[in-house]
């Protein structure tokens, strides 16, 4: 079953496919034109965005995702800014550890909400999930993008970025709202068959 993820972003189409290897699901990048206005206030609503842009153009099984880094001292922040935070993914980085500096509170999750459209244009399902952690002081690790050379993972002494790819796509925010979608779709694969 081939699934088109609302996105133009090649490494997480790439992820995302690692995730669900032998599930039986490929997801594919959207019809070209894809290029959503992302004006929601929370994950979800921009996911929910994604998803219909994206199922306008290709109508059928569609999944979004918007996700970002919320941290505890800067109330949420980035949060859904979290793309546009600085203009470069090490600018991002700069500028979260500048503005943390000197902060002892080091509280921060990523957090990834799903929107599952159906090919009649529905929302089939949607859910958030989240990986708790703290900021560092410095960047660490080579793995990963985006925040995860500062984001220590709760319960462990690596960044994201330290981790290898199997490790993350255990425990990232990303695999979690995923697991919850696949979940949903095979239970409704076994209610069809039923």
């Amino acid at each position: 079953m081939k699934i088109v993820l609302a996105s133009s972003n090649e490494h997480k189409v790439k992820e995302i496919n690692e995730i669900v290897a032998g599930s039986g699901l490929e997801f594919i990048l959207p019809p070209v034109g894809f290029d959503p206005v992302e004006n929601g206030t929370t994950f979800e609503e921009n996911s929910l965005i994604k998803a219909k842009e994206a199922w306008k153009l290709a109508r059928t099984w569609t999944l979004a995702d918007d996700s970002g880094l919320c941290i505890e001292a800067l109330g949420g922040k980035p949060g859904i800014y979290s793309a546009r935070y600085a203009e470069t993914p090490q600018k991002r980085i700069e500028r979260v550890l500048k503005e943390m500096d000197g902060i002892n509170n080091r509280k921060a999750y990523f957090a990834c909400a799903m929107t599952l459209i159906n090919p009649e244009g529905s929302v089939e399902f949607t859910h958030t999930g989240i990986c708790d952690g703290f900021i560092t002081t410095e960047a660490r690790g080579q793995h990963g993008f985006g925040y995860d050379p500062i984001f220590l993972v709760k319960n462990s002494d690596r960044t994201m970025a330290e981790l290898d790819d199997d490790e993350k796509n255990r425990i990232s925010h990303r695999s979690i709202a995923l697991r919850a979608v696949l979940d949903y779709i095979n239970a409704a694969r076994l209610a069809e068959n039923v």
